[in-house]
């Protein structure tokens, strides 16, 4: 879908010629002639754009620009004028004007000023929908839980490099937003950046962004994620993957907050946190030549670990009522009911894929159980067979009273002679010695489901 990029001057010349360029760069184009028509515009159909000039019959630009931010804040809006003041610029720019272009235009200048205000708007988005999941916190009232968000606590408002470390699916994304979300930089820009999943030749170009021409397929001058990431913080997932070549010009941005463009020579100032992620045990990578040493020092100012979901098993059942929430709210499936006694089965397993694992597990089961209350006879065999340990003590010994281990054994046993009497209620009211009717008033009580049916 093309971006619409509203233009509003009165002078027909520059509505044609821009107008011209921008539509062989492959934008939307919509004209006004004036402030009050570009206001029009504005509210019937807004632009993902606006270039606005200053001096105007009627409304003048700042006139427009007052009112388009206090209907559309985030519209970028970029102002260009033919008697441009500093006072002009800087009272435009304090009122949310992205850029400030002097007439005689530059097409250059504009078309760069147009991409980095909708690559900046972009993120800008991004940040606000991160701010609105910022209820998405780090789930959990155990104690490594709680020793996890005092040190995102403690070193969320400095600016120094933070190493994030732990296993594949522990969170190690969510506790780098959390410390985004409470640091200083929080209104600017949080972009990512998964090191693993850039090929080798194209991780500089993504990185530091290029110069038109440089390689071959470089049409035009690109931005690269430092630029976009600047007064803001940069996440560096899956770090312990990148090559040395680009570790040692990490490093140098990280101590300079300076680099270069590929195919560039002048050197492009920057302000970014760099907060670094890895499930790799990068002393070993050290150790075994393919990271360099004195980037890790230099990322590891403050080291923060994310506890495996083995070593938090009490947080379970938050997860479990958390994830079904969510995935309640994302799907037309509606809530269903946890029982609580799965938990004790859950937190049996060991969890090799961690909360990833969890939560992707809870969703499979949400789907898959017809019935509107999931319990342990939904569990599959990986987790009903955890019942049994290796040393012959079962799972019922780990819940807290008499009651809910008789009740879990019940639902167990009965549930397990069903499916061997191939759901005959009769016949398996005889084999266990129960009225037929005492049968049927168990199956319900315990919420005991054939495909998500209670037997009969």
């Amino acid at each position: 879908m093309k971006q619409k990029i509203l233009i509003v001057d009165d002078e027909v010349s520059i509505l044609q010629s821009l107008s011209g360029i921008l539509q062989d760069e492959g934008y939307g184009v919509i004209l006004a002639a004036s402030g009050e028509e570009g206001l029009e515009r504005v509210k019937k159909d807004p632009p993902d754009l606006i270039l606005l000039d200053i001096w105007m019959p009627g409304n003048d630009g700042i006139t427009v620009l007052d009112q388009i931010k206090k209907i559309y804040p985030l519209i970028p809006v970029i102002i260009i004028s033919g008697h441009g003041t500093i006072e002009t610029a800087v009272k435009a720019t304090r009122m949310g004007a992205f850029d400030f272009v002097e007439k005689p235009l530059s097409i250059d200048r504009v078309l760069v000023s147009i991409q980095n205000a909708i690559e900046f708007s972009r993120l800008e988005e991004e940040n606000l929908l991160l701010r609105k999941k910022a209820d998405r916190r780090i789930i959990g009232e155990s104690a490594a839980v709680s020793n996890l968000r005092e040190q995102i606590r403690r070193a969320a408002p400095t600016n120094a490099t933070v190493l994030i470390t732990g296993e594949n699916g522990t969170g190690k994304e969510l506790a780098a937003r959390m410390i985004h979300l409470l640091s200083r930089r929080s209104m600017r820009p949080m972009v990512e950046v998964n090191c693993a999943a850039i090929p080798e030749e194209l991780i500089e170009s993504e990185l530091f962004g290029h110069e038109k021409g440089s390689f071959t397929g470089a049409y035009e001058k690109r931005k690269g994620k430092f630029d976009s990431a600047n007064g803001g913080t940069l996440f560096l997932d899956e770090i312990g993957d990148m090559s040395h070549r680009t570790q040692a010009k990490i490093l140098r941005i990280i101590q300079e907050q300076v680099f270069e463009r590929v195919g560039g020579s002048h050197p492009v100032e920057v302000d970014v946190r760099v907060v670094a992620a890895t499930n790799k045990d990068l002393q070993k990578e050290i150790e075994l030549g393919r990271f360099r040493q004195d980037l890790y020092y230099r990322l590891n100012v403050i080291p923060i670990f994310v506890p495996p979901l083995r070593d938090r098993l009490e947080d379970i059942s938050l997860l479990v009522e958390n994830f079904a929430d969510e995935i309640a709210s994302e799907s037309a499936l509606g809530k269903k009911k946890i029982d609580p006694l799965i938990y004790p089965i859950l937190q049996e397993y060991s969890w090799p894929g961690n909360i990833r694992e969890l939560r992707n597990f809870i969703e499979r089961l949400i789907i898959m159980t017809t019935g509107q209350v999931i319990g342990p006879g939904d569990l599959p065999a990986d987790f009903t067979n955890v019942l049994q340990k290796e040393d012959g003590e079962t799972a019922y010994f780990h819940y807290p009273t008499l009651e809910e281990a008789r009740l879990c054994f019940e639902r167990d046993y009965l549930l397990r002679k069903l499916e061997e009497n191939g759901w005959n209620i009769s016949l398996t009211a005889a084999r266990v010695g129960l009225e037929r009717t005492h049968l049927h008033r168990k199956i319900k009580a315990l919420g005991i489901m054939k495909n998500g049916h209670n037997g009969g």
